[in-house]
């Protein structure tokens, strides 16, 4: 089943961090513009992201096309979506995102500040944008780790990028600025294929490596 974007009216419900589920959401957030911020279309542009965004993990996770391996696309060998967004420390493959010296998921200061500051907005007067959106991504991670619905993969049948051939699905995500790119095999996604969402530009893998 797909899980939908709908525009709900419930207040903003983001899963507390030390949960998987929350930690998850966490990063889906703090990855994309909210209204105001630098790179934001509109609502539905932000909430595709997220959904691409976790596609992206699912994708390091458990679905590393042949005949790459989990480290040369992830930079580890992990069965848990957490030590995926980890790996690295605060600077690592999802920068603010780590584990802390006794071994927990954690967050860089300015990450909960902005969440912080985006609840705050989502909590005056009626539910809105902001809401929705925060609500969007608490959503999305619970059902993914709880095994229940995916969204839609937008990336799932690119076939094509940067005139190569590709393996299809995201595996990379950086700002989309045409100086970010992360080098080796990796392609960018066209516009024509949802490659650019929520001020990121996502990367699928070339079909047969070098």
């Amino acid at each position: 089943m797909l899980l939908a974007f709908t525009a709900s009216t419930a207040l903003a419900r983001l899963p507390d961090p030390t949960t998987p589920a929350g930690y998850v959401a966490h990063l889906l957030v703090n990855e994309v513009p909210f209204p105001g911020e630098r790179g934001y279309r509109s609502e539905q542009d932000t909430a595709a992201a997220m959904e691409q965004l976790l596609h992206v993990l699912d994708r390091r996770l458990e679905r590393i096309p042949t005949p790459y391996t989990q480290q040369q696309i992830a930079a580890t060998r992990a069965n848990d979506i957490l030590d995926i967004i980890t790996v690295g420390g605060e600077k690592g493959q999802f920068d603010g995102f780590y584990r802390d010296a006794q071994g927990r998921p954690a967050m860089v200061p300015r990450v909960t500040e902005r969440i912080d500051n985006l609840n705050r907005i989502a909590s005056q007067g009626k539910p809105g944008t902001f809401a929705r959106l925060l609500t969007h991504a608490g959503d999305l991670a619970t059902a993914y780790l709880a095994e229940q619905q995916r969204p839609s993969d937008r990336h799932a049948a690119v076939s094509k990028a940067e005139r190569q051939p590709a393996t299809g699905g995201g595996y990379s995500w950086m700002t989309d600025e045409v100086r970010y790119h992360p080098g080796g095999n990796f392609l960018r996604i066209e516009d024509t294929d949802a490659g650019s969402l929520g001020g990121n530009r996502f990367f699928t893998l070339r079909k047969a490596p070098r």
